[in-house]
């Protein structure tokens, strides 16, 4: 059996096969295409018969150096003459750089910045990996399809990232509205893989004690699902079913831009911290969400989601985040259970630090729209973490049979929407003083065109 039999899976060789124009693949999440994409393109580019290079552009640098990675790999296992030219100016603008890697033809294949005006200029293939987590997929895609104007293949890779996303709106073409662009659709999900051999070569990967080895294709098709922070994560992840984004109150792009403003590095000591806490016991999350205020920014400094913990530990959670010297304010959900919290804190720290919220339909509007217009003014800074953007993803906006607007969001195990709240009171708590935050939600209100009357309603002290 050749390499390829031995190394590739059916759906990788199919992938590696394919030499049409134009390709794309919406795929589950770590189930090997990348890999096979960068074998594809060592194959067909250290050819004597290639006459172009290729581009390979990532969702990020350290994707990017990743890919190359393994395209000097499959150089070494193919026995290619390579060279490594490591980091070189590619473009006028010195911001674009690549990482490069040079066949014995002359011909080249190099890993680009994420920057869709890296594309511009350059002929051959393209390869776009992670195409839909791109922050801008469709500019990308416009200014990387003329490069195979002269030749080569553009290839797209990509699980999901909503339905919003450009991503889907090619997938949707070909689906719905007959391939109009004539591309080659792939499409493999998380039980696809399984069918063809994924877990034994996962298995051939992992040392012989993981709990992995022990597992059949349905084990660990149920150990991904239950892993995942929600049944909407798994079916966009690794099932190839994006969520639907037009429910959703906080959009995609929004989350994906404060977690590329995550910067915990330009946080000082001397910087002001303000905390949100929603608190939960047996169902719910307590989450204590804390912000410095680094020059007109909010950047995320901590982050706690404790479960069925009892009411001593997340108080003691509580008190030692408000002993920090540089925490000006504490917003808290003084709903049900979380009234005592905030007596007990206030009686200790302060009442002007320590804030209890009641949550009903207008105070939730309010602070729901105060988190968005601050993620719209690109003023705050997020980890880039599944379960935080699961929760920003699920607090969705409703109307009620009487014409009201109310903020849910679906219960599941890990959870009720609660890091959504937390930093909401931890961005309300950034406000400044009650009276400015009241005028600062009467300004969100005017800019909503929702009436002034519905937003004047916050508890504050």
């Amino acid at each position: 059996m050749s390499f390829e039999g031995k190394f590739f899976l059916p759906y990788q060789k199919r992938w590696i096969n394919d030499r049409s124009r134009l390709k794309i693949i919406e795929k589950s999440r770590q189930i090997g295409l990348s890999l096979a994409a960068a074998y594809s393109l060592v194959r067909e580019h250290s050819h004597n018969h290639c006459r172009y290079d290729a581009w390979v552009s990532s969702r990020d640098e350290i994707q990017a150096k990743l890919f190359l990675e393994d395209c000097k790999k499959f150089s070494q296992i193919l026995h290619v003459a390579a060279q490594d030219l490591g980091q070189t100016v590619i473009a006028c603008d010195k911001k674009s750089g690549s990482s490069s890697l040079l066949f014995r033809n002359n011909r080249s294949i190099y890993s680009l910045s994420s920057n869709p005006d890296a594309q511009a200029g350059k002929r051959g293939t393209r390869v776009l990996d992670e195409f839909a987590l791109h922050p801008n997929p469709k500019l990308l895609y416009a200014i990387a399809y003329p490069g195979i104007t002269w030749g080569g293949q553009l290839e797209m890779i990509s699980t999901h990232r909503g339905s919003d996303n450009f991503f889907y709106q090619l997938i949707q073409d070909i689906r719905e509205n007959g391939n109009p662009k004539n591309f080659s659709h792939h499409r493999v999900t998380l039980q696809d893989a399984l069918e063809q051999g994924f877990l034994q070569k996962l298995k051939a990967k992992v040392p012989s004690d993981d709990p992995l080895v022990a597992m059949d294709e349905a084990d660990y098709f149920d150990y991904i699902r239950q892993s995942c922070p929600d049944q909407e994560t798994f079916l966009q992840e690794y099932m190839c079913e994006p969520y639907d984004s037009r429910s959703i109150f906080l959009p995609t792009d929004l989350v994906e831009d404060a977690e590329r403003g995550y910067n915990p590095e330009k946080i000082r000591d001397s910087d002001d911290l303000f905390l949100g806490v929603d608190v939960g016991r047996t169902h719910d999350l307590t989450v204590f969400w804390l912000l410095a205020s680094v020059g007109g920014t909010l950047i995320t400094r901590d982050i706690v989601a404790l479960k069925d913990r009892p009411f001593s530990d997340q108080e003691a959670e509580f008190y030692k985040l408000l002993a920090l010297p540089m925490l000006r304010r504490a917003c808290v959900d003084q709903t049900g259970i979380g009234r005592q919290f905030v007596e007990r804190a206030a009686e200790r720290f302060g009442k002007y630090r320590v804030e209890g919220i009641t949550f009903t339909n207008s105070v939730k509007e309010q602070l729901a729209y105060l988190l968005r217009t601050t993620f719209e003014n690109r003023a705050i800074g997020i980890p880039s973490d599944e379960h935080i953007r699961a929760d920003l993803r699920s607090v969705k906006r409703e109307n009620t049979f009487t014409g009201n607007l109310r903020f849910a969001a679906g219960r599941t195990e890990r959870g009720h929407g609660d890091r959504f709240w937390a930093l909401a009171l931890a961005i309300h708590a950034a406000q400044g003083t009650s009276s400015q935050r009241t005028v600062h939600f009467e300004r969100i209100a005017r800019s909503w065109r929702i009436e002034k009357s519905r937003h004047l309603h916050i508890i504050c002290e």
